[in-house]
């Protein structure tokens, strides 16, 4: 089984769209010796202060508009969680539980904040998140030591912000996207070049 390392908040959007592209491509491939390890990087410890909720909806704005345009159909930016924790706990539980269970989990909070609409800071979504697979969750502060293990090892071993790839012995920042700040606003573009290349260090050959 190979191992993908990603420190990421479960609350950005440039995560949910690499993962999603990224998994898509591991079907397309019938890789699944392949698994994530999605570990915790909370931005509201890293900056002092979570995303704000309409920061995140000019972000997936520019995504639809960009490179995603099948993406965050669901978003409501007035279901944003207060705090991105709870929900990055429950992910180091899910791990805690086994490799493929942690991974399944990890991509669910995201489906169900940035598809499904749901608050993934509240507990009753994430008992449900929990239940459906496998997992028993009662309180978020069992898992919260797990997340302060992943902020301390991810400065350690200098990761910039969220999603940052650990592959083979290199990593990369935010791969596959072009993101520019430009008048005030996000322009996003696919980085074909640096896709390429993400990919084939994941996949190998068989991702060319």
């Amino acid at each position: 089984m190979r191992v993908i390392e990603v420190f990421a908040d479960v609350v950005c959007p440039f995560t949910h769209a690499g993962l999603r592209r990224l998994v898509a491509r591991r079907s397309e491939l019938h890789r699944d010796d392949v698994l994530l390890r999605v570990r915790a990087w909370p931005l509201e410890l890293v900056n002092g202060r979570l995303l704000a909720a309409d920061m995140a909806a000019e972000q997936v704005a520019a995504l639809r508009g960009g490179v995603a345009p099948d993406l965050f159909s669901g978003f409501d930016p007035g279901r944003f969680p207060r705090s991105s924790l709870p929900a990055l706990a429950l992910a180091a539980e899910g791990y805690a539980a086994g490799p493929a269970v942690g991974e399944a989990i990890s991509l669910a909070l995201r489906t169900a904040l940035f598809e499904e609409g749901r608050d993934i800071g509240d507990l009753a979504v994430l008992v449900d998140i929990a239940a459906r697979h496998g997992v028993a969750f009662a309180d978020p502060e069992g898992g919260r030591e797990a997340v302060m293990a992943d902020w301390t090892e991810g400065r350690d071993r200098g990761v910039i912000g969220s999603p940052h790839f650990f592959i083979d012995g290199t990593d990369v920042f935010c791969p596959t996207l072009d993101i520019r700040r430009v008048g005030g606003s996000f322009e996003i573009s696919l980085d074909t070049a640096g896709y390429a290349e993400f990919i084939h260090r994941c996949f190998g050959d068989e991702g060319r």
